[in-house]
């Protein structure tokens, strides 16, 4: 998942398909609600690096990431900024934080319900109490359709980025096998396949793991294309 042909284009892809700028904006005020006074904010599952870019102003910033490909893109477009490559279910770093995220459905990425537990018990753990836990899900169980096809195509700087694949439901979980054709100047047509599975937790899941990891819970069904969020609070 993630490998270095997806992270060379990745940024090509999402800068066009996401609205990075409005979703910083949004887990700075969820963040700042709850807790004003929230200096610094660790992003797990944070890829490339692109809400890091748009929140250092606000916060000091920590990314973690399971991918190393993605860390390097990360690590080069912010230098200064700790980047750490780490599985979100055991990484550990020596301190806590103020907030901390996961976004664009990371925790989809989780292969069983008990994987789940584990990862949001591991984020709390690294809040300091009051801290804010803001975690974007995968499409939950009860909205998913079965599979679509996905198609797309993007330019780059002096090239062009195609993708195409269909969603589909294998064994209760959503599986996708994404076709990439890839050119840049007059570099050959290269062609790369991502094949990727998410799983399809429900609402209640979400939400007892926030209280098993000690944390508050509600779900805000607005703002994150069909998926919502999740926001908690790590009690005292």
């Amino acid at each position: 998942m993630y490998e270095e042909d997806f992270a060379r284009v990745y940024d090509d892809i999402y800068r066009r398909h996401k609205d990075y700028a409005g979703e910083a904006a949004r887990i700075r005020e969820l963040a700042l609600e709850r807790n004003p006074g929230a200096a610094d904010l660790l992003d797990v599952g944070c890829g490339t690096g692109e809400h890091l870019a748009l929140l250092r102003d606000d916060f000091a910033v920590t990314g973690v990431d399971l991918s190393a490909p993605m860390v390097r893109v990360a690590e080069a477009k912010l230098p200064g900024v700790p980047v750490h490559e780490g599985d979100m279910r055991t990484f550990g770093l020596d301190r806590s934080f103020d907030v901390i995220c996961s976004m664009y459905s990371s925790v989809g990425y989780l292969e069983t319900l008990d994987g789940l537990f584990a990862a949001l018990k591991n984020m709390a753990h690294h809040l300091r109490p009051g801290g804010v836990l803001i975690i974007e899900p995968w499409i939950l169980r009860d909205s998913w359709n079965g599979g679509d096809l996905v198609e797309a195509s993007f330019e780059n700087e002096g090239g062009k980025v195609v993708r195409m694949g269909r969603w589909t439901t294998r064994a209760g979980r959503s599986h996708v096998e994404m076709h990439y054709l890839v050119t840049s100047g007059d570099d050959p047509v290269r062609h790369f396949v991502d094949e990727q599975e998410l799983s399809l937790f429900s609402k209640d899941e979400y939400e007892e793991a926030f209280r098993a990891a000690g944390c508050s819970v509600e779900y805000l069904p607005d703002g994150y294309v069909d998926r919502g969020v999740f926001v908690g609070v790590r009690q005292p």
